[in-house]
């Protein structure tokens, strides 16, 4: 990794971008790059394409994902998958595993930077940054745009999450926004408390908004009425939103995913069927009649919320306490085979070699890998909280 170089990619983002990275993130961006083989990307697209291809199917979106998305896409099967869809692997000796999907994914304009901060560094056949990564990104925005409201200009984009520069990922709101301004469009960065639906649209401090960039984690809109009632009523586009998350990131189906009969059921090809079994480990929902099963063999699963997100709630089984596994089997889990991340040896500066555990995130909009990067940390999840951790450049072996 040439820090030098990112330093200086980073600085020119300004000096309070600078200042704010250096201060609140300093695990952001990890110390080394991240290896994989050719033959594992490919494996990661097949798996990724062959998701998509479920998840567009009339059958998984009126059957399956949607009857329990609140509140209700206004166009079911119609239209992308909503904006830096984030597909997370965990890539070992055995291939690659699909860990989750994430609806809001973030760190793509971090990443971008990254990867062009370490062009000239770069390895032959090493991912590299798009050639016009803010252009791709312009036109994803607009895309989702252009699908409900045609050749109609994109004026205003709010940037809402809750208490948004508190997120650690605040730097990248900065990006979006200035991105957002270059094109003319303009971007408030705002809570989603200060959202407020009026008889002629959705408004952000006296500005009425067209989309909405939607970062926040309640992915009903349950605690967030405005935002909700706006997408109900197609005040404003809202990407990505809660249909987006039913279809793809809800991890419920992750179990539907990994069921053969199932697919086959919905009409599945056989090997797409083969494609999503070998890379994604087996996931059940978790039920308390099966409580002794589970309990018995806890060491090979591990446990997550069906709703979760950040690793919130989430439990490998070797560590349960029973305390704890009473309170799964209350509901609203699913279980996933254990797959080992893939490691990274790196020496810390004055200390001994030491592995960190790796995983791959592929940024994908309408089917399309845009970006692949890694994420290197310690214990049990990612953190951007170890030393020499964060995002990370993959590179090509």
């Amino acid at each position: 990794m040439d820090r030098v170089a990112l330093e200086r990619e980073l600085r020119g983002q300004g000096e309070i971008f600078f200042r704010h990275i250096t201060e609140h993130c300093p695990h952001l961006f990890a110390a080394v790059p991240f290896f994989v083989s050719a033959a594992h990307l490919e494996q990661m697209r097949a798996v990724i394409a062959a998701v998509e291809g479920v998840a567009g199917l009339p059958g998984w979106q009126s059957a399956h994902a949607l009857p329990r998305c609140q509140p209700f896409p206004r166009r079911e099967g119609e239209g992308a998958g909503g904006v830096f869809m984030g597909y997370d692997f965990h890539v070992n000796a055995g291939g690659v595993h699909l860990i989750e999907i994430n609806t809001n994914a973030g760190g793509a304009f971090l990443n971008v930077l990254l990867l062009r901060s370490q062009r000239e560094a770069a390895l032959p056949g090493a991912p590299a940054a798009p050639d016009n990564p803010e252009r791709m990104f312009l036109d994803m925005f607009r895309n989702e745009w252009r699908l409900e409201h045609g050749e109609v200009p994109l004026r205003t984009v709010a940037i809402v999450d809750e208490h948004p520069q508190a997120q650690y990922l605040y730097p990248e709101f900065l990006l979006a926004q200035r991105m957002f301004e270059r094109a003319g469009i303009a971007a408030p960065i705002a809570d989603a408390a200060e959202l407020e639906e009026r008889p002629d649209g959705l408004y952000c401090r006296e500005l009425k908004v067209d989309m909405v960039y939607n970062r926040l984690t309640d992915f009903a809109l349950e605690q967030h009425p405005a935002l909700r009632q706006a997408y109900l009523n197609g005040a404003a586009v809202v990407t990505p939103n809660s249909g987006h998350y039913a279809c793809h990131a809800d991890k419920r189906n992750l179990a539907m995913l990994t069921d053969a009969g199932f697919l086959r059921g919905l009409g599945v090809a056989e090997d797409r069927i083969t494609v999503l079994q070998t890379g994604i480990p087996e996931t059940r929902r978790v039920q308390a009649q099966d409580a002794g099963q589970w309990w018995a063999q806890r060491r090979q699963w591990f446990f997550k919320p069906a709703s979760g997100y950040g690793s919130k709630g989430a439990y490998r089984g070797d560590k349960l306490t029973r305390r704890v596994f009473e309170e799964i089997l209350q509901g609203g889990y699913v279980a996933q085979k254990l797959a080992a991340p893939g490691e990274r040896m790196m020496c810390p500066e004055g200390g001994a070699p030491a592995p960190l555990k790796s995983d791959v995130r592929c940024y994908v909009y309408n089917g399309q890998v845009q970006i692949v990067a890694a994420r290197l940390y310690s214990g049990q999840t990612t953190n951007f909280r170890t030393l020499g951790g964060g995002f990370a450049q993959v590179r090509i072996l």
